[in-house]
């Protein structure tokens, strides 16, 4: 597999709202088939890695909705959003500003925290199984405008998973059993799902 042209053709699947913030680039030697560098709030260059040697023995219709499903991922990751943490991590930030104008150790001690407690929960937030659960079906969306049904397209995606696990290290991990098992009941191959949160 030609990697230019590879790239080229995932570039034509993925969404054009994201064609200018993300990046695919050929790493041979990484140990993985697919990753992508998480993307923090000060970078605007999303960053998708490939090794073609692996990535060219799946089929493409598992390409395209791995390069789908990761660009999902990518651009599901919120750092500025109207939520509770990032008001409380602004509100500590602001805080600790006013505290450092007037010397309050103790102040800014806490103000910092408060901020580094809201930081942490933001984070855990995009790195959580819920957030590659939506991407999974955001993914599976895409793919029915580019031709897939619902179905063809949570199998495709499905399979991928596993066949990137038997060439990575032969087992799935936690999230990505969570993943199957949602996957297997829109492909119509398990009655059982993924409960959703309320």
């Amino acid at each position: 597999m030609e990697s230019k042209a590879e790239i080229r053709r995932l570039l034509n699947v993925i969404p054009a709202s994201s064609r200018m913030t993300v990046k695919i680039v050929s790493k041979p030697k990484q140990p993985k088939v697919i990753d992508a560098t998480f993307p923090l709030p000060w970078k605007r260059e999303r960053v998708i890695s490939i090794n073609f040697n692996f990535w060219s023995s799946l089929p493409e219709p598992q390409r395209d909705l791995l390069i789908l499903q990761k660009v999902s991922w990518l651009t599901q990751v919120k750092w500025f959003q109207p939520q509770i943490y990032q008001g409380v991590a602004i509100a500590g930030l602001v805080a600790g500003v006013m505290e450092s104008a007037q010397g309050d150790v103790l102040g800014v001690g806490v103000a910092t925290g408060l901020s580094a407690m809201a930081l942490l929960r933001i984070w855990r937030g995009n790195k959580s199984s819920e957030l590659e659960l939506n991407a999974d079906l955001a993914a599976i969306a895409i793919a029915q405008r580019r031709g897939y049904s619902e179905t063809e397209a949570a199998e495709h995606l499905l399979s991928a998973i596993e066949a990137i696990a038997g060439m990575q290290n032969g087992s799935l991990d936690f999230n990505e059993l969570i993943r199957c098992q949602n996957l297997r009941a829109i492909g119509n191959l398990s009655p059982v799902g993924v409960p959703k949160n309320n």
